[in-house]
């Protein structure tokens, strides 16, 4: 985008802002990394804007605090604590925080979009109770969410061990377990979908993401997911001109 308009969007709205939820262990910090295009953590910052100091406890964050990567100071993220089976305290932090930042006065504070990481190691359960809840009493009527699919490599250990079960061999399982391992992504992305659709207040979308532990990752799915789930053009330009990970993205937004 020319240089002129893209300081326009940033002076007008301020920073694209996002929260992010999950279980522990989602892959919730390799997606940032690679929409950042960075290989080092985030800093962290309070709500007054004062440097914090990294947290210990794996998995434990204050919603509030601003993760911001040098690499793109363009974007700020939220994250979620990791959803724990049977505790409501999370999902009270999260429903509070969405009411706040949806409807705050001053537009430097709104989140913009919201990322559900589902990781597909945990197939069996892949949504639980507390995440249900949060799909039928977090009112996102205003932010809209993006379910993504993590983690979904681990699904092609799980078809060798169901071809091995029916006899394949080994080198057999292996050449075969890429398709297979897609059928079945394929077939739990349609249940998920089926089950929040359900609920209240359901997801505008669902993508999945590959090979994250990769250089070359690719987050196009999700950027696009999110740029096309957003009601405003200015946060659509907004996003675009931010993310900084394939320029395939500006030149197609920037023809439409």
């Amino acid at each position: 985008m020319d240089p002129t308009k893209v300081r326009h969007h940033f002076d007008h709205i301020g920073h694209f802002r996002i929260l992010i939820i999950g279980r522990l262990n989602a892959g919730k910090t390799t997606i940032l990394q690679h929409v950042c295009n960075s290989t080092e953590v985030s800093e962290i910052f309070n709500s007054n804007g004062k440097k914090a100091r990294p947290f210990t406890m794996m998995g434990y964050h204050n919603i509030k605090d601003e993760l911001i990567f040098q690499s793109n100071p363009g974007f700020i993220f939220h994250d979620s604590q990791g959803f724990k089976a049977g505790s409501d305290s999370e999902l009270k932090s999260m429903k509070k925080f969405v009411a706040e930042r949806a409807t705050a006065m001053k537009l430097e504070k709104w989140i913009h979009a919201i990322w559900f990481c589902i990781p597909m190691t945990e197939h069996e359960w892949p949504i639980v109770a507390a995440e249900e809840k949060f799909f039928n009493e977090c009112n996102n009527a205003n932010v809209p969410v993006i379910v993504v699919l993590t983690k979904v490599d681990a699904l092609e250990a799980l078809a060798i061990g169901q071809l091995k079960d029916q006899g394949f061999t080994m080198q057999e399982a292996m050449l075969r377990a890429g398709e297979v391992a897609t059928e079945m992504l394929g077939k739990m992305k349609t249940k998920i979908e089926t089950q929040l659709a359900r609920c209240k207040y359901p997801p505008k979308d669902c993508v999945s993401l590959a090979s994250m532990n990769d250089n070359g990752a690719d987050c196009n799915p999700l950027l696009r997911c999110t740029t096309n789930a957003l009601d405003e053009l200015e946060l659509q330009k907004l996003v675009i001109s931010t993310q900084q990970v394939n320029i395939t993205l500006n030149i197609e937004y920037a023809v439409k």
